[in-house]
């Protein structure tokens, strides 16, 4: 710990999170492989579990312009069912070869910040930085408590980015709820499914946009891997941060001292 700084400085210089109206970002172990290979499922949700969102949502909306440009889900949908033929004379290659460089930068670019933001995640635990639990403003109430993972889970599930509202993710969260309202729209998602549970099968597959639809599958997947992530962290986060307090305000501060000497080590 540096001692010879004021703590106010240290807290700054260290900081574990941050508690805002519209947020709680903070600093936590993450894999980097799994933020690789979330960007690798699709550019831009690497950051946004890092919690950098301006260039999550930036690469997000690159990834939806040049994918629909391309046709590069429509391409992928052929290969998969073996029409390699269509699937090649489909896609738009001026736009496609564009895809290629920011998709290599954007895996690189969360390998290298994820271990980058684990450093800094230790040395705010070694500094023991303060974070402040509750944060009050004209528009909004923010503030820490236990939140049980699995209730994120579910939410996602009904509607991705409501798992993110529950623990006060909002920009990821309305991000999140506006992509789904934009893809259910043009996949014509929710037809689909009602026509599926009416047994029309043939107008269900009619009614379906396959460049559309295969946005889903990792919207869903990266909505409820990462609220049940961030509402598991974001408890621990409460729990370090009501554990910091207990300590200095409450704890003997002979405690270890009579522990030292317990132990043989007391002078």
């Amino acid at each position: 710990m540096e001692k010879n700084q004021p703590l106010s400085i240290r807290n700054k210089r260290r900081p574990k999170g941050l508690t805002s109206s519209f947020t709680i970002n903070f600093l936590h172990m993450k894999n980097p492989w799994v933020t690789a290979w979330w960007s690798a499922a699709f550019p831009g949700y690497g950051y946004i579990i890092l919690g950098s969102y301006a260039k999550g949502f930036l690469l997000v909306g690159w990834e939806f312009f040049i994918n629909i440009a391309s046709k590069t889900n429509t391409a992928i949908m052929y290969s998969l069912t073996g029409r390699f033929e269509l699937a090649k004379e489909v896609i738009n290659l001026d736009w496609f070869l564009l895809y290629i460089a920011v998709y290599i930068i954007s895996i690189w670019g969360t390998y290298g910040l994820t271990v980058d933001l684990n450093k800094l995640s230790i040395l705010a635990d070694r500094e023991d930085s303060t974070l402040i639990p509750v944060q009050l403003s004209s528009v909004e109430i923010c503030y820490l408590d236990k939140r049980n993972p699995w209730v994120a889970v579910v939410l996602s599930i009904l509607a991705p980015g409501l798992g993110h509202l529950y623990t006060h993710r909002v920009p990821t969260s309305f991000f999140l709820l506006v992509k789904f309202i934009v893809i259910a729209y043009f996949s014509h998602f929710l037809p689909a499914i009602h026509y599926t549970f009416m047994g029309a099968f043939a107008q269900a597959t009619a009614v379906i946009d396959p460049q559309w639809l295969l946005f889903i599958p990792s919207l869903y997947g990266f909505a409820i891997y990462d609220s049940y992530v961030n509402t598991v962290e974001y408890n621990r986060l409460f729990g370090m941060e009501q554990s910091r307090f207990i300590r200095d305000n409450y704890q003997s501060k002979y405690i270890y001292k009579s522990l030292e000497c317990e132990f043989g080590k007391c002078s």
